[in-house]
């Protein structure tokens, strides 16, 4: 007892440790069986069909703003005052197919899963809260105002793309595909040539994608810059080896998808790799992220660093790195567990 207590004061209060256990004890209690439904499943009324009315409106106009992210808010724009995003990206150069293509981060039944627990600010976020953590750091730019007719047509797109889905629901095809990383540090070198083999052509041998007009024009990419300042910045979940493995290897190169995969799971690590070694926009105060360090991502690549070396954070091998995490969730929750024992033995014997 005395190690545990050791080991973990340095970094978890008590009161923490204590929601730990809250949290997991919580999580046991029999509850109703959610919901489970396939992608395919949820068939959201094409935008064209809907009414000319308001709703109708707005929801058309928040998918123009998924595929078109860069004309409407971009920095490019003409007025200055809509420049909320930092860079040229569209939405849907991450959420391909408009958001709905399956293991592409599709949005299809996400208005049913918020408010939800987002570990990242170890709190509850509202589907406006994560809106705007993708445009501070996938958009590299700032918040867009919860009362702008862009959040509300992102709101409305979103939640018309859910129209249906119980809440609590359990979907398949949403995220990323799940898959156990190479138990291997990624090889960026190895990257580099399959990079050059089935990426360049679209994304450029430098990596900065190939634009539709000229910089300056506001009419975005073909295909995205992968790295450089018009690309997402550090802070941004593509900026985790982990999750980009699991993005490249669902859906690169053009064409790709997850019946019909082009690139060895080995090739996705390391052509990831690759990318996340070039440089990007860096995000300030990345070190208040996962407040609840024990609940960090493995291959979240930036301080404190609790597992391990930062090299091991970003390049892997994560295996090693899980079995640790889950390893010191078990030693916090047998302390929890004591100490909230020990409270309650003196709070009896007051």
């Amino acid at each position: 007892m005395k190690a545990i207590r050791t080991s973990f004061h340095r970094w978890l209060p008590s009161a923490v440790a204590l929601a730990v256990w809250g949290a997991v004890a919580h999580a046991q209690t029999p509850a109703t069986q959610a919901p489970k439904l396939k992608l395919e499943q949820i068939q959201p009324t094409p935008v064209e069909q809907l009414p000319d009315d308001h709703l109708g409106r707005l929801i058309r106009y928040g998918k123009e703003l998924t595929e078109r992210t860069f004309a409407y808010i971009g920095p490019e724009v003409k007025d200055p005052a809509m420049r909320y995003a930092g860079n040229n990206l569209a939405c849907a150069s991450c959420h391909q197919a408009a958001a709905t293509k399956e293991y592409a981060m599709p949005w299809l039944g996400v208005a049913a899963t918020f408010p939800q627990y987002r570990a990242r600010e170890d709190d509850i976020s509202t589907l406006q809260d994560r809106i705007n953590g993708c445009m501070e750091r996938s958009m590299n730019g700032k918040p867009l105002p919860w009362d702008s007719r862009e959040m509300r047509a992102f709101v409305a797109y979103i939640t018309h793309l859910s129209k249906g889905v119980p809440i609590g629901a359990e979907i398949e095809g949403l995220g990323t595909v799940t898959t156990r990383m190479p138990n291997r540090r990624a090889n960026p070198e190895a990257g580099a040539k399959v990079y050059a083999a089935k990426c360049a052509s679209c994304h450029g041998e430098d990596g900065q994608g190939r634009r539709v007009g000229q910089p300056g024009d506001a009419q975005g990419y073909l295909f995205p810059p992968l790295w450089g300042p018009d690309s997402f910045n550090t802070g941004a979940g593509m900026n985790r080896l982990a999750m980009a493995t699991r993005f490249v290897y669902a859906n690169m190169p053009l064409g790709a998808s997850h019946g019909n995969v082009q690139l060895t799971l080995d090739e996705a690590y390391d052509v990831a790799a690759y990318m996340l070694s070039q440089p990007r926009p860096e995000k300030a105060g990345l070190e208040k992220d996962f407040p609840a360090r024990w609940n960090k991502p493995v291959d979240a690549a930036f301080p404190p660093y609790l597992l391990a070396n930062p090299d091991q954070h970003k390049y892997g091998p994560f295996p090693p790195l899980v079995q640790k995490q889950q390893q010191m969730k078990a030693q916090l929750m047998e302390y929890a567990r004591r100490e909230q024992a020990a409270s309650g033995a003196a709070a009896a014997g007051r």
